[in-house]
């Protein structure tokens, strides 16, 4: 296993590291609430936060091969840790909890080594994207409803979205007016300048008035509060004493941990990485999380994970590599040595809503739009592993996901796409018999495409929908298996019984256009004869041609089938392009591609290039409707150019005659088809615009008077 130190920064480019600098200064700085007050929760003095995003962080940055994400104290582990302690009867902040998180440190640090040595990482992949997405915005949401008291001039929720709720309740009771006031302005402008200023650190500058404001101003007499001072100097390397946590307890309990902050900050890294456009190394992730936990169990911290809302900020800011995270360690090692005095001043409504602002950036709800509008079982899914999340917890969520996941895969596979095939009249080669009325099925044969694995979860499927094709004339059916690369052994039992019972009623059956593999698969599951009986071809020309059917193939229907010469072969396949490449879009897209032309227009006044369109593939029935929606916007055309409306009418019936007198020239054979759709379009315009309408049969009937 190769390992890469510092790969992010490896070809550094010069221009990212002001950017580098400056979110790792922001960091750093919303860093100290939040790793303090998760060190709390997990059962350690406050200064633990932020002896927790030293050594660690500085480790994670060097080995970790994502350019964005940041380690440290968070919420998970630190609730995980700090629940142990509860149910091992220790006492958070005592001498005990001093010794025995440490333990539970580095026993989660050893359990993240053994998964990078198992090659874990590769466990991700089997997380769909909305689950992921649907992960990080149940994490986010679950942080942000942590921390909206502290807007109220409350302290910190814990625990799922009832606990968080009900804390969220109590404090409306007690509101700190002042601290309300401080935290909502600060959260408007960090809003806004995301908006309008995004590049511009607005997180620093808040920070910096807060500071000065509780220098200057009485702050704290208004009752807003403040970070609690810590003590100046760096956290102390020290061996952990195994001794203080029972074995059994310290391996069962960090397991939980280690698999939390496996799965939470490998799911969120990918996340990060899919939406940034680049590449992660799972495993030396691993590796990563556990060099960094490793640190934090010999410097007494709890242990420390993959933090959304950090790595959120420096998003925001355009950190760009791992030189982020090592600034914001640096920073903070610093901070610890002769800055401690500074974070008494800083106001914590104000830091709130730093984190609060970059938590709303890293949900992902647009994803859940998108995927209403496409797939609603993935929505679903989505909104499955954010409530998981919100209303269970990061374990059960992390379990969830991956339950759905599964269950995805499993939905997905047992409605795989299929389809029956057929021939375009005077074509040879096989299409989806729903793509256009002119493709007809071979006569007696069941041309089936199964595009997927064979398994338990879909053979069923394809039994049914070859047994409800067969009619009392089918001859073959050939099962067009290019998109099977795998067959089970249930899938290759009801494979047999088809086999069977189609040989029983005196029907062929073949398999074809599959790879070379699938037929060691069907050896190996006993199904071999079907090869040695010929059942098995290469393809499906050759399976019809074993069945004595010879080209040009007969069509059902007595369709004429007759071969084609190249040239008409070739303007079959062009006909319509723009509708074959939009579907139903067609009409959509022809509007939006003129709506784009005639702002256009506006500017360069190419009438002529408007009439042609600038759409590379448009082909002659294309460029026929084409015309017809530039009729329906002639008097906006008009406005814009400044012509006649007549002239402008005129032009575009030449244009369209053009058109007919090259189709008649090049293919005479589809003249009589346009004309017929001319037709139909010159009703469609009567409906949409009458008076256009009007208009075109008045100069054609002007040009044929003449």
């Amino acid at each position: 296993m190769r390992v890469t130190i510092a790969q992010t920064l490896q070809h550094y480019e010069k221009k990212n590291l002001p950017k580098d600098i400056c979110a790792g200064i922001i960091i750093m700085a919303v860093s100290i609430p939040i790793s303090m007050g998760y060190a709390q929760i997990a059962g350690l003095p406050a200064v633990y936060g932020l002896y927790g995003s030293v050594f660690p962080i500085l480790l994670f940055a060097l080995f970790s091969t994502s350019p964005q994400f940041i380690f440290g104290v968070d919420a998970a582990p630190a609730a995980l840790i700090g629940g142990a302690l509860i149910d091992l009867h220790i006492e958070s902040g005592s001498e005990a909890a001093l010794k025995v998180v440490p333990v539970l440190t580095l026993f989660v640090a050893m359990w993240l080594l053994a998964f990078y040595l198992m090659k874990a990482g590769k466990l991700v992949n089997y997380i769909s994207a909305p689950v992921m997405g649907g992960f990080i915005t149940g994490i986010c949401t679950t942080i942000i409803l942590m921390q909206v008291p502290k807007l109220f001039g409350g302290t910190a929720g814990t625990g799922e979205l009832l606990e968080l709720a009900g804390h969220i309740g109590n404090t409306l009771g007690q509101i700190h007016v002042p601290s309300l006031i401080m935290g909502v302005i600060a959260l408007v402008i960090l809003l806004a300048a995301k908006k309008l200023i995004p590049k511009f650190p607005m997180a620093v500058v808040l920070m910096a008035v807060g500071a000065l404001m509780t220098k200057f101003l009485p702050v704290r007499e208004w009752g807003i509060q403040t970070l609690s001072a810590v003590q100046t100097g760096l956290p102390r390397w020290k061996a952990v004493d195994l001794s203080a946590v029972p074995l059994k307890d310290a391996i069962t309990i960090s397991l939980s941990v280690a698999v939390v902050i496996m799965a939470e900050t490998l799911l969120a890294e990918n996340n990060f990485a899919q939406k940034n456009r680049y590449r992660i190394n799972d495993n030396q992730e691993l590796l990563a999380f556990s060099l960094g936990n490793f640190a934090a169990a010999l410097t007494g911290c709890c242990p420390i994970n993959g933090s959304v809302s950090r790595t959120a900020m420096g998003e925001q800011y355009q950190g760009k590599t791992q030189l982020t995270g090592i600034v914001a360690g640096i920073s903070m090692m610093i901070l610890l040595l002769c800055g401690t005095g500074f974070i008494g001043f800083l106001p914590v409504p104000v830091l709130t809503a730093i984190v609060i602002s970059a938590l709303l950036g890293a949900t992902e709800f647009e994803l859940a739009v998108r995927l209403w509008k496409v797939s609603r079982t993935e929505c679903l899914i989505f909104f499955g592993a954010f409530f998981g999340v919100l209303l269970l917890g990061t374990i059960n969520g992390v379990l969830i996901g991956i339950m759905l996941s599964f269950t995805e895969m499993i939905i997905r596979t047992a409605k795989p796409a299929r389809c029956f095939l057929g021939i375009q009249t005077g074509h040879s080669h096989f299409r989806d018999l729903k793509e256009s009325s002119s493709i007809h099925a071979v006569e007696h044969v069941v041309i089936y495409r199964f595009s997927s694995n064979l398994c338990f979860a879909n053979v069923s499927v394809l039994q049914k929908d070859i047994e409800d094709a067969i009619r009392e004339d089918t001859r073959a059916v050939i099962l067009d298996a290019g998109g099977i690369g795998s067959i089970d052994i249930t899938a290759a039992d009801c494979l047999e019984r088809l086999y069977g019972s189609l040989k029983e009623k005196g029907i062929r059956f073949y398999m074809t256009e599959h790879i070379a593999e699938v037929n060691e698969q069907l050896r190996r599951l006993g199904l071999g004869y079907m090869v040695e009986e010929g059942c098995v071809r290469r393809t499906i020309h050759i399976a019809l041609k074993d069945m004595g059917i010879r080209r040009p193939y007969p069509l059902e229907g007595g369709v004429d089938n007759v071969e084609k010469s190249a040239s008409r072969k070739r303007a079959d396949n062009r006909v319509q392009e723009f509708v074959w490449a939009f579907g139903s879009e067609a009409e959509q897209e022809m509007e939006k591609q003129i709506a784009r032309q005639i702002a256009h227009l506006i500017s360069d006044k190419d009438v002529e290039e408007l009439i042609h369109g600038r759409w590379s593939h448009m082909e002659a029935l294309d460029e026929d409707e084409w015309l017809e929606h530039l009729e329906e916007h002639l008097k906006e055309i008009v406005n814009i150019s400044g012509k006649d409306e007549e002239t402008l009418a005129k032009r575009l019936e030449e244009h369209r005659q053009e058109v007919h007198d090259r189709i008649a020239q090049e293919h005479p054979e589809l003249a009589e088809r346009f004309r017929e759709r001319r037709h139909l379009l010159d009703e469609h315009l009567r409906e949409r615009r009458p008076e256009v309408y009007e208009l075109v049969i008045r100069l054609r009937e002007k040009k044929d008077q003449a």
